[in-house]
């Protein structure tokens, strides 16, 4: 098959428009990560002050009330449904507290990295100096119960929204002639 110097020059141009676009790609998307990486790594200062943090919240009393729920969760498959090993399970998980520890702490550390990686130090020790007050120990204590309402909230809303918008876009769509089952 025989080009003319017109198609070799169109060819050239353009993987070398395509060669140079991937290399812009590839070099963005490392710049990008090299920053992300660096964004991502804290201070030492921003994660002792997302640790008092953490603590002044009390993220740790609601992690630990995660250990009943986990080890109810577990149960059918420990005991594999068997009456007989439910009542020695039972006694058993009361004393696993030792093994969740490293979890426990696990999931504090990480909280800290999170807050430390999402606001700056002087912030989280504003939000620290917020949940010492009274209106803050009060936000901490209702928390759980406030996330759960409103999530239930928004989950209910969502589902009406939803039956009413499906209902609308169904109705435009016949008007505009489309059969629909």
């Amino acid at each position: 098959m025989l080009y003319n110097r017109r198609q070799l020059l169109g060819t050239r141009i353009s993987v070398g428009f395509f060669m140079c676009r991937r290399l812009l790609i590839i070099a963005g998307s490392f710049l990008c990560f090299t920053l992300a990486a660096s964004a991502q790594t804290p201070s030492p200062e921003a994660i002792m002050a997302a640790r008092s943090l953490v603590t002044t919240m009390k993220l740790g009393e609601q992690y630990k009330m995660l250990l009943p729920a986990i080890l109810l969760r577990i149960k059918p498959v420990v005991t594999q449904e068997r009456a007989e090993l439910e009542s020695d399970y039972d006694l058993i998980a009361t004393k696993v507290g030792d093994l969740y520890t490293p979890y426990y702490n696990e999931m504090l550390e990480q909280a800290a990295t999170v807050y430390a990686a999402n606001f700056t130090v002087d912030e989280m020790r504003q939000m620290e100096a917020f949940f010492r007050q009274p209106a803050g120990q009060k936000l901490i204590e209702k928390w759980p119960a406030i996330a759960q309402q409103t999530a239930q909230i928004g989950q209910d809303v969502s589902r009406k929204a939803a039956e009413e918008l499906r209902l609308r876009l169904t109705d435009a769509l016949r008007q505009k002639g489309r059969k629909l089952n």
